[in-house]
């Protein structure tokens, strides 16, 4: 047997953070080495925390990590475990987003990144420069480059989290120069779905290349990107450990390389392609690293369960609460990351409108508290949710008592001071105002009528936070959004955008779960009423829009594959067979129009967070002119 010990050490990092990032490691270094970690797997970018963007072209943000990779080095040294972690190395006129290997006070190997995204929320090739087949060098006297590295158990790899996403990345090259086991530092943010997608992958990659895979993840938020930690370990296609996720720590697994090297022999294809690789191909440089890793007392993994032929007990598993409690822990995150790490606030503050959107946002805020004081009990918990967080009533003639109602009963259940501040007055000035500014001809319409409400709360929430510090959540959803729905200087106001990327079908499911679990009157009395802005009287948004399952598929459609307007419609006769296809072909048509012409608006809004592949942030996901005209469009 060769026993050796993998360690996926989550930390959650800050931008920038260069010292704190590296002292967070080291208290998962020890940890894992109280585990008999033989090897540590931390996340991508630990020094300068994910990402850093356009932070690579200060030469001081740079040259600083080297001093902090060199202390994390010498502050090792006692430790008998082999640390991978990422830092960013400069060579010649680029820098390099690397995986560094650290063993007894010493740093053994950069290998930089291969594979450099650059699509959705990722920027990587326009500030770093790649790794290369056979690439060789040496950065402050350590081999730099395309490496293996063989060490007392075995021969390893490392890579840089999108070099495994590509079936032609580094992986196979230096798994047929003898790597058995491959260390993958990734900082993947969570997306919808990406969990599943991420635990076949790694499976997918180990079974191809005959490999043992170490796959860490970064945890914690940065800007609007979240990230869920975790991680995986997979031996030869088959996943032996998954770790924690939405959390920080160390969690390991113990496994035998000898069982790698024996599936290499049975198996004649994977030889006859490595022989034909090997002759053909540049090969990675051998690193030998010298002194015994972390070994002693390992056991054999055998199953918990305890036969290595019948499967594990069956455990219960609902899509929809793990569907429901992923999404909520991320946004969470999200808020609490943005809260702490921006280091500007001292409260957190909601528009409370007696509506979905708002109220969601506040459920998300207290879960972050949730989290935050998990070591508390309930009591101690509301009392910090009373402590940090703040539910603002703003009313006018429109607004419905139901809702008051609902905004008040849902933050009393919440623990969360609630407070309710007449916009009424304030309303009818600035119409008077706005009347002085008209021209002969011209007069009040009904939408500068309803965004006046909108934006004198806005006003009165920015003016609250300048006063207590408070982080001004935005609560607009991305339906509405996506078709204008939404005014500028109003609703579109706040410093961080919470749930900008769920479609209001999202939210009314996530409601709806949490109204489940809760029994929570706020949230049923929020649900009764059909959504409403009450910005006028019998103001319904369905009615003004169209049925949000409809205005859904629709985005769906046209902004997530591309379709044309034709072409949506004929997808959602197929959807909705029941509807009047003139009516549909409405729809379609309306949805197209207001999304072209609103693109003004929402490339305006708040800093939103992250959660899909998709979103409506022009600096992430969807990057779309303001000016253009739909001539194209059938």
């Amino acid at each position: 047997m060769r026993l050796v010990r993998i360690a996926l050490a989550n930390v959650n990092t800050t931008v920038g953070a260069l010292r704190s990032n590296v002292d967070r490691a080291l208290v998962q270094a020890h940890a894992a080495v109280a585990e008999r970690a033989t090897v540590v797997a931390f996340p991508e970018q630990l020094v300068s925390g994910y990402p850093p963007e356009d932070l690579v072209q200060w030469r001081g943000f740079v040259e600083g990590q080297w001093g902090e990779l060199e202390r994390f080095a010498d502050e090792t040294r006692a430790l008998d475990a082999v640390l991978v972690l990422g830092v960013t190395v400069p060579r010649g006129p680029g820098v390099y987003n690397c995986a560094a290997l650290v063993h007894r006070g010493k740093v053994h190997g950069l290998v930089p990144k291969e594979k450099l995204p650059t699509y959705n929320v990722f920027y990587e090739g326009r500030t770093f420069a790649r790794g290369a087949a056979g690439l060789f060098d040496t950065v402050h006297g350590v081999p730099f480059g395309d490496l293996v590295f063989d060490l007392d158990f075995g021969t390893m790899a490392l890579e840089v989290c999108e070099d495994i996403w590509s079936p032609d990345g580094p992986m196979r090259r230096r798994c047929y120069a003898g790597a058995e086991l491959v260390v993958n530092v990734s900082a993947s943010p969570f997306r919808l779905g990406v969990v599943a997608t991420r635990r076949e992958m790694i499976s997918t990659r180990a079974g191809d290349n005959q490999a043992t895979v170490a796959y860490s993840g970064l945890v914690g938020a940065n800007d609007g990107l979240i990230f869920d930690g975790g991680g995986y370990v997979a031996q030869n296609g088959r996943l032996v450990h998954s770790a924690p996720r939405f959390v920080e720590g160390v969690s390991a697994v113990t496994v035998d390389l000898d069982r790698t090297r024996r599936l290499r022999l049975e198996n004649t294809t994977w030889r006859t392609d490595q022989e034909a690789y090997a002759a053909s191909s540049p090969m990675p440089r051998r690193v030998a690293i010298e002194g015994p890793t972390a070994r002693s007392g390992l056991t054999f993994p055998v199953p918990a369960h305890g036969s290595f032929f019948l499967p594990p007990p069956d455990v219960a598993h609902s899509p929809r609460a793990e569907f429901c409690e992923d999404l909520l822990d991320a946004l969470a995150l999200g808020v609490g990351d943005y809260f702490e790490k921006v280091g500007a606030f001292k409260t957190i503050g909601v528009a409370l409108s007696g509506g979905r959107d708002s109220l969601l946002c506040l459920l998300i805020a207290r879960r972050y508290v949730d989290r935050r004081f998990a070591t508390l009990d309930a009591a101690g918990r509301t009392h910090q949710a009373g402590e940090l967080l703040r539910a603002f009533f703003m009313p006018t003639r429109y607004s419905s008592k139901e809702t008051e109602r609902a905004a008040e009963l849902a933050a009393a259940e919440l623990g969360v001071p609630f407070v309710v501040v007449s916009v009424d007055d304030a309303f009818e000035r600035e119409l008077e105002a706005v009347k002085h500014m008209l021209q002969p001809g011209e007069s009040l319409t009904a939408a500068v009528r309803q965004n006046a409400q909108a934006r004198v709360r806005a006003a009165r929430m920015w003016n609250w936070s300048n006063s207590a510090a408070g982080l001004f959540l935005q609560t607009s959803n991305m339906s509405e959004k996506s078709v204008g729905y939404t005014t500028i200087g109003g609703d579109m106001e706040g410093a961080l955008s919470v749930i900008a990327n769920l479609p209001k079908t999202v939210v009314n499911y996530l409601l709806d779960y949490l109204h489940e679990q809760t029994g929570s009157e706020g949230i049923r009395l929020t649900l009764v009423k059909p959504a409403s802005a009450e910005l006028a009287d019998d103001q319904e948004d369905e009615k003004d829009l169209m049925p949000f399952p409809v205005l859904d598929a629709c985005f769906a459609l046209y902004a997530g594959e591309k379709m044309s307007p034709g072409e949506v419609a004929i997808a959602l006769r197929a959807m909705y067979p029941a509807e009047d296809p003139a009516r549909v072909d409405a729809w379609c048509a309306k949805f197209a129009r207001l999304f072209t012409q609103s693109i003004y608006k929402w490339v305006q809004t708040a800093l939103s967070l992250h959660v899909g592949n998709l979103d409506l942030e022009r600096e992430r996901a969807l990057q779309l002119p303001v000016v253009q005209r739909p001539e194209w469009q059938k």
